[in-house]
């Protein structure tokens, strides 16, 4: 008698993976980046923010065939492996998103030592982040299932401050309060179209996390059909929130105060007419960017710990703390390395720096779809029509390219993250070959 290996339980249905989508894209970057954006375009706030929802629903499509096709959970390296059957290849795609995760973090700690942490006690920023790293790790190392209640009541709480936000924007159209002309301004430094680019590859940033949400195909009921769905209907329900957000903001204050604000937000409810207590607002803010690093760590650290267990990295960082069931080595490898960001990056270059990691692994998704379709399947999925890979592997390319105005200093980070990669790689190969030998 044969007994078969335990799988996961298919127990997510279309709701709760619809929840899960909007949960995991709505978080740090509206909170923290909308002032840098406005930086970029002026007051038209919102047209990096549309131009970045449509590129990143272009990258969907892509994503949508492929869970519906290989419902498992690994996401971008299945991906790459199947198209390409490059072992290195694959490892460098996993340790990208790793990396990203890392950077994220990084740049929502940040974020947290900013104003928003200014308005409760003065600390400089860098003492604020490393304070608030501490507060994530040990969340990260109590364990999984404390983690997920925290990062449920944060997704609630962080939503709930962008619905604030619209509310403000409401009752300013309606009393007519604000300036809704400028939304309509430009006035960027690098003209009209390196702009919007450059703003354009800094939203991106606010709605990163649609991708997470594959890792969920092997416990969702009916992924063929209610991953598309999600994956859509989340981007569009975040989308809709972050636009009707932007415009508030950028009605109501003015460009140059955004710009230099760590807290944009925190501006847009001080001035609003519908009273609402800043400090309240700040804590809310505070929170929803807990949230962004925490999900960033969980899956940061799991990710290292997985590599581990499958033999790719070296395999001390699979090691779990025999009480608290966490993959202690992992969680402070990737701590050690937020830590050091956090020292030498700001939020900006932070956010940029996840963002240039990601755009890298959605180009490889885009192709991948597209080499793929040489492998049917025999059932049901969803099917991308071939323009719409194509234009975001295309779109993923130009945004990934110097013409954005990115600082060299953000290539420079990301080379150096994946080198690390590359060195844990060759180690783990050298201490592989000594052992059979």
């Amino acid at each position: 008698m044969t007994t078969q290996a335990p799988s996961l339980k298919r127990v997510i249905g279309r709701r709760m993976l619809l929840l899960f989508v909007v949960g995991d894209i709505l978080g740090a970057g509206i909170y923290a980046l909308a002032g840098k954006v406005a930086g970029e375009v002026g007051g038209a706030l919102w047209v990096p923010f549309l131009v970045a929802f449509v590129l990143a629903a272009l990258t969907a499509t892509a994503y949508a065939e492929l869970v519906g096709k290989y419902p498992q959970a690994a996401g971008a390296a299945l991906y790459t492996n199947r198209a390409f059957g490059i072992p290195f290849l694959t490892f460098i795609v996993a340790f990208a998103v790793l990396m990203s995760g890392v950077t994220s973090a990084g740049a929502a700690a940040r974020a947290f030592g900013g104003t928003y942490l200014a308005e409760f006690v003065t600390l400089p920023t860098v003492v604020g982040a490393l304070i608030f790293l501490a507060i994530v790790t040990l969340v990260n190392f109590a364990g999984i299932s404390e983690s997920v209640k925290v990062n449920v009541v944060l997704t609630l709480i962080e939503a709930f401050g962008l619905l604030v936000i619209i509310a403000i924007g409401v009752y300013a159209l309606l009393t007519g309060d604000g300036d809704p002309s400028r939304a309509l301004e430009f006035h960027p430094e690098n003209g009209a179209f390196l702009g919007i680019l450059g703003g354009t590859a800094l939203a991106f940033y606010a709605l990163l996390g649609f991708e997470d949400s594959v890792n969920l195909a092997e416990e969702a009921q009916d992924p063929q059909r209610s991953f598309p769905r999600a994956l859509f209907g989340g981007l569009a329900i975040a989308g809709v929130i972050y636009l009707a957000v932007a415009f508030t903001a950028t009605m109501l204050v003015d460009t140059e105060t955004l710009k230099n604000s760590s807290g944009p937000l925190l501006e847009v409810v001080k001035v609003a007419g519908l009273e609402f207590p800043p400090k309240l607002f700040a804590l809310i803010a505070l929170l929803a960017v807990g949230n962004t690093a925490l999900i960033n760590m969980l899956m940061a650290s799991r990710l290292v710990y997985g590599m581990a267990r499958e033999g790719i990295v070296p395999k001390v960082f699979g090691v779990v703390h025999p009480s608290r069931a966490t993959p202690w080595v992992a969680i402070v490898f990737t701590v050690a390395i937020a830590v050091v960001l956090v020292c030498t990056g700001d939020v900006g270059g932070l956010a940029d720096t996840t963002v240039l990691l990601l755009l890298c692994v959605f180009t490889i998704v885009n192709i991948s779809v597209l080499v793929l379709r040489r492998e049917p399947v025999d059932h049901d999925h969803f099917h991308a029509p071939v323009w719409a890979p194509v234009l975001g592997a295309v779109a993923c390319v130009i945004l990934i390219l110097p013409i954005t105005g990115r600082e060299g200093s953000v290539y420079l980070r990301a080379l150096i993250l994946l080198a690390i990669g590359v060195l844990l790689w060759a180690v783990n190969h050298v201490a592989s070959r000594r052992s059979k030998s």
